[in-house]
């Protein structure tokens, strides 16, 4: 529910803070967007991303504690990917848009506070 302009509903406003607590760090940011293009064992992620298995690993519970991934048992293994898919999507859709706002530099006056 919107009033003015403004999220009003609690679950609503939990769920943008867990997405934005996932987001807040590069390497969550790097597993969201590998996850993106397909499911992918931890070990596999870690090599990847150039991380080690435990730095790898708490980011993943992090990603998991927000609901954004999901484990996928295979055999021995364990699988991760994108709770849903079009979270793939929205992540292509903030990208973009956050690319665009930065071609705009609409947010000069929020840039003293950290914000851009």
């Amino acid at each position: 529910m919107y009033r003015e302009g403004v999220l009003t509903l609690a679950p609503d406003i939990e769920v943008l803070v867990r997405f934005g607590r996932a987001l807040a760090d590069p390497i969550r940011c790097r597993i969201l967007l590998a996850l993106r293009e397909a499911p992918a064992y931890p070990a596999d992620l870690a090599d990847e991303l150039g991380v080690s298995r435990t730095r790898l690993s708490n980011h993943l519970a992090c990603l998991r504690d927000c609901g954004l991934v999901v484990t996928v048992p295979d055999g021995r293994r364990t699988r991760y990917e994108l709770a849903d898919e079009r979270l793939g999507h929205a992540l292509d859709d903030l990208r973009t848009a956050v690319v665009a706002v930065e071609a705009d530099k609409t947010c000069a006056d929020t840039a003293e506070k950290g914000c851009c």
